[in-house]
């Protein structure tokens, strides 16, 4: 993980704004990038040290909340509004679709600066997150394709035997695999490799539930 300064990115259209809010933030440590519009946010790379969007709501090209469904589902900073003209509709659209906070003008130093290292803090929780599971699909990427089958019957809860059976295996020979799965992946349990499977998003093809049923 980067031990670089975090930094904020500002997009707001009133230069006197961004300069204010830079001041502000160089002041505390904080490294900023300001931009006049969504496009020119647009333009620029995603920085690689925890980052806060701090952006505001009417801008010259699309508004604020329009920027923030076109970036969703995709990797970026998480998202403190500002705005001049806040409304409750505007900040609930905003909060429910993942902001941190919506701040209207004029705010305190205290409220600006809580809700950003409340976005760093999440930030950084996010990477964390993509490391690991980046991890994970390596770790998955070493497994042969017959592990890779018996994977998800091992979390699956199924008996040795039973998942010997379902892929035609002797319970000896599954039970090697099994060792084998579980050393790949780095899980020190059964229980940690069900939390692996899934933040690999491995399903479950049988269960002993359905073993019973059937």
């Amino acid at each position: 993980m980067t031990t670089e300064k975090p930094i904020v990115l500002i997009v707001d259209d009133d230069p006197s704004v961004r300069e204010a809010l830079s001041e502000l933030l160089e002041s505390h440590g904080v490294r900023v990038a300001s931009y006049a519009s969504a496009g020119d946010y647009a333009l620029a790379g995603r920085p690689e040290a925890p980052a806060c969007l701090l952006l505001d709501i009417e801008l010259p090209d699309i508004n604020g909340l329009e920027l923030q469904a076109r970036l969703a589902g995709t990797n970026h900073p998480p998202i403190v509004f500002i705005t001049g003209h806040g409304d409750i509709p505007s900040s609930v659209r905003a909060i429910k679709h993942g902001a941190v906070d919506f701040l209207t003008k004029p705010f305190s130093e205290e409220a600006l600066m809580a809700a950003l290292d409340a976005a760093f803090a999440q930030d950084r929780h996010l990477r964390a997150e993509r490391v690991d599971l980046e991890r994970l699909k390596a770790r998955y990427a070493t497994l042969t394709p017959r592990e890779r089958e018996v994977l998800p019957l091992i979390v699956s809860g199924l008996l040795n035997k039973q998942a010997a059976a379902a892929l035609e295996l002797s319970e000896v020979t599954f039970q090697l695999h099994r060792r084998n799965v579980l050393r790949k992946m780095g899980a020190d349990s059964l229980a940690d490799l069900v939390r692996i499977a899934e933040r690999l998003s491995i399903p479950v093809t049988h269960s002993r539930r359905g073993e019973r049923e059937a």
